[in-house]
């Protein structure tokens, strides 16, 4: 499960709770609670080696891929408990990707967007441009960001349901700031990977989330 640092998100027997720090009077933070994302996630075609950027907590792309996929993840303790057989997993930082240029044929990125510093994400994706081969493919979930219903709403937690290929479920819940991130969606995120080099093969939006496949431009 990712959280960010900003209060602590705990889970049990599918239930998440948000500890928010309490304030006195009117101006205490609130949370917003998005309706829960259902999550399909397909066994997609891949050649070679797959990068995951995020590949710690639920392992998900490792549980559906499994020795195809290399991990990494900045939490040590994320990589340790994420169940599936990845190939590799290694704690790294995805702003400076330890591997030589055009190392890759595929790269993934599974809800770990939403985590990135908005500064930060074009530096992230010039790094998984620069390892993967021209015509590689990024394939990218992540959640659309809402509109606040309180200006006093500084976070916002997304219940997540995924069903795997074969029907296996993962019920699990992110929790992040919204910062400016207000509305922020597939649009959004497209403008900064055009920037990079890449372009659209498919966008596909959903209720709270949307998923893109991203060819890297010879």
């Amino acid at each position: 499960m990712k959280t960010s640092t900003f209060a602590p998100v705990l889970v049990s027997a599918g239930v998440l709770v948000l500890i928010v720090s309490a304030r006195q009077g009117p101006a205490r933070e609130q949370r917003l609670t998005h309706p829960r994302l259902e999550v399909a996630l397909p066994d997609f075609s891949a050649e070679g080696l797959i990068l995951d950027i995020g590949g710690g907590g639920e392992g998900t792309i490792g549980r559906v891929k499994g020795q195809q996929v290399v991990a990494i993840d900045l939490s040590q303790r994320e990589l340790e408990e994420a169940p599936g057989e990845p190939l590799l997993k290694i704690v790294m930082d995805a702003r400076e990707l330890k591997f030589l240029d055009r190392a890759f044929a595929t790269a993934t990125v599974f809800f770990t967007f939403m985590y990135i510093n908005p500064a930060d994400q074009p530096k992230v994706l010039a790094e998984i441009h620069r390892v993967l081969r021209p015509g590689g493919r990024l394939l990218v979930w992540d959640v659309i960001f809402p509109k606040r219903t309180d200006p006093r709403q500084t976070s916002v937690v997304y219940p997540v349901h995924i069903t795997l290929p074969g029907g296996e479920e993962v019920n699990t819940g992110y929790g992040v700031r919204l910062g400016d991130r207000e509305g922020r969606g597939a649009a959004e995120f497209l403008n900064l990977a055009t920037a990079a080099g890449f372009e659209v093969l498919t966008r596909q939006d959903n209720k709270g989330w949307y998923f893109v496949e991203l060819k890297k431009r010879a």
